[in-house]
């Protein structure tokens, strides 16, 4: 069963800036996930109909992340 969780903006009136240095596509193509220059990663959902809307935005890097892999099952 999928559960949707609605993405929640946690950061005011102005979201913080995303220079992107690196992209990820899941297997599914369902969810893009990006790396930043400022140490973030975001998720983003892409539907059938080539819409990208935000998912989830992730904070803690004190580096920038310049290269995304995804785990191996």
């Amino acid at each position: 069963m999928k559960t949707w969780v609605p993405a929640v903006a946690v950061w005011g009136r102005t979201a913080p800036s995303h220079s992107i240095t690196a992209v990820m596509i899941t297997d599914d193509q369902q969810t893009i996930v990006t790396g930043s220059q400022e140490g973030q990663i975001c998720l983003w959902d892409l539907s059938s109909d080539l819409k990208i809307s935000s998912k989830e935005i992730l904070f803690g890097h004190t580096a920038s992340v310049t290269c995304l892999a995804k785990a191996r099952e």
